[in-house]
């Protein structure tokens, strides 16, 4: 009997119609600090005009010593769901596990069930990338046309948290220009996915938001 594994939503983040539309650096108390914790999802087109892609971030405000200890849950799926015909359902899905030292890719493909359970797609893998490890050269790994990669990166978001609260406490009216990044010299675990857009349908706008589920 085939095995299937069910999985339980607990973090969700959106990205509507390609543009970057929140950052979660700080999340429910269930899910802020481990793998289930989404910081940023990010949605653009490639080098390659031909591929989108896919990058989410998690476990955000990492130090330097803390990355060198941070991993992947092998209990926890990143999945990405894409809507291509503006419905607000997922229409397909991109999901990453970790297995071991390697994070494995399914899809994309239609999702068995769309919502908060899901099943891992086994019967359309689409590739795996060793886990890159912190202070050494990031791996990459192709395969029919896309590109994977899995491990830590400097965290991309830019935030100037002190003057944010300043505005909302009436001390200050607008934000510097520079700002202050509040997140310089911190880290994310980054899973990033490049695909053909030949597989995300025929619409010339997708509707992305991404979720992370801890098995049960």
């Amino acid at each position: 009997m085939k095995k299937t594994k069910q999985y339980v939503g607990l973090s969700l983040f959106a990205a509507v119609g390609l543009f970057l539309i929140a950052a979660d650096h700080a999340d429910a108390p269930a899910v802020t600090g481990n793998a289930s914790d989404i910081t940023d999802v990010y949605a653009f087109q490639g080098q390659d005009s031909n591929n989108l892609v896919f990058v989410v971030n998690s476990q955000g405000l990492l130090s330097p010593s803390a990355t060198a200890m941070a991993s992947f849950n092998e209990n926890v799926l990143t999945e990405i769901n894409i809507d291509n015909n503006n419905d607000n359902v997922e229409d397909l899905v991109i999901q990453a596990i970790k297995r071991g030292n390697k994070m494995y890719f399914f899809g994309p493909v239609a999702p068995g069930t769309a919502g908060t359970s899901s099943t891992i797609k086994t019967s359309a893998a689409s590739g795996s990338v060793d886990i890159s490890q912190y202070g050494q050269a990031p791996v990459i790994a192709t395969n029919n046309g896309m590109k994977f990669f899995a491990g830590p990166r400097d965290d991309p978001f830019f935030f100037d948290l002190n003057q944010y609260k300043a505005i909302l406490a009436g001390t200050a009216t607008g934000f510097n220009n520079p700002g202050t990044d509040t997140f310089a010299g911190t880290n994310v675990l980054s899973t990033v996915i490049e695909v053909p857009k030949t597989a995300l349908g025929t619409s010339s706008t997708v509707n992305v938001w991404v979720e992370t589920k801890q098995k049960q």
